[in-house]
């Protein structure tokens, strides 16, 4: 039998960039892509800051999909943490304070959307938190995505850090997270011209700008160009999202991401 030894050279070569590519640590800022060895590595080497991303299962509307909530504070934390340098993030917390079920109210009148009582949803926050006192970090970041459940966060912090008085570990919630997402985009599209009844308060047009920014996949464009003006029997509530762009999201996610990253800097530098 003849061997081909080029062959058997560029196989080799192949097999060892591949085990060379599978060794390295990957290049990424979420804990759960990391091996625990990985993470403590990098705990020791100074990432003692964590965020914590909540979201929310919830309808949006006939056009967009139910994870929005989920898929925006994902990419959102993500990018503020490689602007930080020192912190990674969390899995997301998808399962929130929606409304009741018996029976439904608010968005629960809606197929697919998930709830949660307020007190599970606060222990949830709170035994994330101490988990990751427990590794190492000591920055513990909260960033909400959904305004429902923003007392919700507060609670929690006021209570971690009361509990933890004397510890080095602290837990916070930036506001420039969530007002840079509601009242400031607003804000921002005002000046572009956008008008509040296109603007919204759930589903409209800075809603459903902010997902296209960061999520294309999630919003059904097609449909909702040709579609008429939908309204709160569609979920839609204050807006108009059919004038929604990419262009107009990435002015909100640049705000977002800028303005948390500049508050979480000063938090822990202020320390």
């Amino acid at each position: 039998m003849r061997i081909n030894l080029q062959s058997v050279f560029a196989a080799a070569v192949v097999f060892a960039a591949i085990q060379s590519a599978m060794a390295q640590t990957p290049r990424t800022v979420q804990l759960e892509e990391l091996t625990w060895t990985e993470l403590r590595d990098q705990i020791h080497a100074g990432k003692t800051t964590i965020i914590i991303p909540i979201g929310g299962t919830e309808q949006s509307g006939p056009y967009v999909a139910l994870g929005k909530h989920n898929a925006r504070v994902k990419v959102l934390s993500q990018r503020i943490a490689e602007q930080l340098g020192n912190a990674l993030v969390a899995p997301v917390i998808a399962y929130v304070p929606e409304g009741g079920y018996a029976p439904p109210t608010s968005h629960m009148r809606f197929p697919g959307t998930i709830t949660v009582p307020d007190d599970v949803f606060e222990k949830t926050l709170e035994s994330a938190a101490n988990s990751f006192k427990v590794h190492g970090f000591t920055n513990i970041v909260f960033l909400g995505d959904h305004g429902s459940y923003q007392n919700d966060i507060k609670h929690a912090v006021a209570y971690l850090n009361k509990t933890w008085a004397g510890s080095g570990a602290r837990a916070f919630v930036p506001p420039e997270y969530y007002a840079s997402s509601s009242d400031g985009y607003a804000q921002i599209l005002r000046q572009r011209g956008v008008r509040d009844d296109e603007i919204g308060t759930h589903a409209g047009l800075a809603d459903t700008s902010l997902l296209l920014a960061v999520a294309p996949q999630m919003v059904r464009v097609e449909r909702l160009r040709d579609a008429p003006k939908p309204g709160a029997t569609d979920g839609v509530y204050g807006g108009d999202p059919r004038r929604s762009s990419v262009e107009l999201g990435q002015l909100g996610v640049d705000a977002i991401v800028s303005r948390t990253v500049g508050a979480i800097r000063a938090e822990v530098g202020s320390r």
